[in-house]
């Protein structure tokens, strides 16, 4: 009998792995991870409890529909009913969308670089990426993405702020993009970071999908909302793309125990806004520490800054290690430090100090 394996889709040859920020070694000196842009205070009041009950429905399938949290997103974001669906993270509905508007032959443009899920997800389905360069200034060049639509373009990505710069588009400057884009390209507003903003100048991607019906807007419980592990996030769209997001969704992917987290989640605003708010006092901490010790760093509007540090970067990572805290390195171009509480942020900016010091 000669030997041969299963015939696989070509397409998946040469797909890049996902490299998840690393964890601190067992055992060894790290202590803080700053790698994966968790939020590091624990789940809100009244979601363990809630995640605790919902732990005795194990033996049963999670609502497929999430009934529950539909409604309350609805109410939350006046918005349709119809126009929502929900997957594993927005990484998860990111994939449903290339799935359900891509294959072989079509185009998917994202900025670059932006969420390393983005060329996997688009090689996955067969489509081929455009990857657009971002500015000097580490900020998607829009003008450059609206030139390369072609009429093999089915789909493109807008990361608002973007992973890993953490940089922003504005309001003035994506209407005139938008405008540019034919009506049947879909562009996504992938908004994971949203909470986290501060700049009036961006808009929400809700706002702006209610009047374009070929934008739809990601959003996710895994950052603000201090979810990552449950692993649930949704789409606001029009009816037509969110029922073709319900089609393409894995059945019963979203466990009960995300979905009664997630509401019990939004129903902790509060709480929650003052969580962020603490967050974003120490990015600017950091950021203008940072800046004081004589690094470039990008304006920042997400939960974490970005260093450019070209072929020093592997050494950088490498110091923080050895210090005591994860960072998560992008090898040959940078590094993205998540912000995290007070003491890891701390001996990021000592490790940081020492290290531009010797350069």
């Amino acid at each position: 009998m000669s030997e041969t394996s299963p015939k696989l889709r070509a397409e998946l040859d040469g797909i890049p792995t996902y490299r998840p920020g690393r964890p601190a070694a067992a055992g060894g000196p790290a202590a803080y991870k700053l790698s994966s842009n968790e939020n590091p205070y624990p789940p809100l009041p009244g979601v363990m409890e809630t995640v605790m009950a919902a732990a005795g429905t194990f033996n049963r399938y999670p609502d497929m529909a999430c009934s529950g949290l539909m409604s309350e997103l609805a109410d939350r974001f006046g918005v349709p009913l119809e126009h929502l669906a929900t997957g594993t993270g927005s990484v998860g509905v990111a994939q449903q969308l290339v799935q359900a508007t891509s294959g072989p032959g079509d185009e998917v443009i994202y900025a670059w670089r932006s969420f390393e899920a983005y060329p996997i997800i688009t090689q996955v389905s067969g489509a081929s990426s455009v990857q657009v360069p971002l500015t000097a200034g580490e900020v998607h060049d829009l003008d450059a993405m609206a030139e390369a639509i072609t009429d093999r373009t089915r789909l493109i990505f807008i990361c608002n702020p973007n992973n890993p710069t953490g940089t922003v588009v504005r309001r003035a400057e994506l209407e005139r993009f938008l405008d540019r884009v034919p009506s049947d390209v879909l562009v996504v507003l992938d908004e994971a970071y949203r909470e986290f903003i501060r700049d009036a100048d961006v808009p929400d991607g809700i706002e702006i999908y209610r009047h374009r019906p070929n934008v739809a807007v990601l959003r996710t419980f895994s950052k603000a909302y201090g979810l990552a592990g449950l692993r649930v996030g949704f789409a606001v769209a029009h009816e037509r793309v969110a029922a073709a997001l319900r089609k393409t969704a894995v059945p019963f992917g979203v466990t009960q125990l995300a979905q009664d987290a997630a509401v019990a989640s939004l129903r902790a605003e509060d709480e929650l806004l003052g969580r962020v708010g603490s967050l974003v006092c120490e990015r600017a901490r950091v950021y203008e520490s940072l800046v004081k010790q004589g690094w470039t760093v990008p304006e920042t509007q997400a939960n974490f800054v970005w260093l450019r540090l070209g072929d020093r970067t592997v050494d950088f990572a490498a110091a923080c290690e050895a210090a005591g805290v994860m960072v998560r390195p992008f090898a040959g171009e940078g590094v993205r430090i998540t912000i995290g509480e007070e003491e890891a942020n701390d001996l990021l900016l000592h490790t940081a100090d020492a290290f531009r010091r010797q350069l």
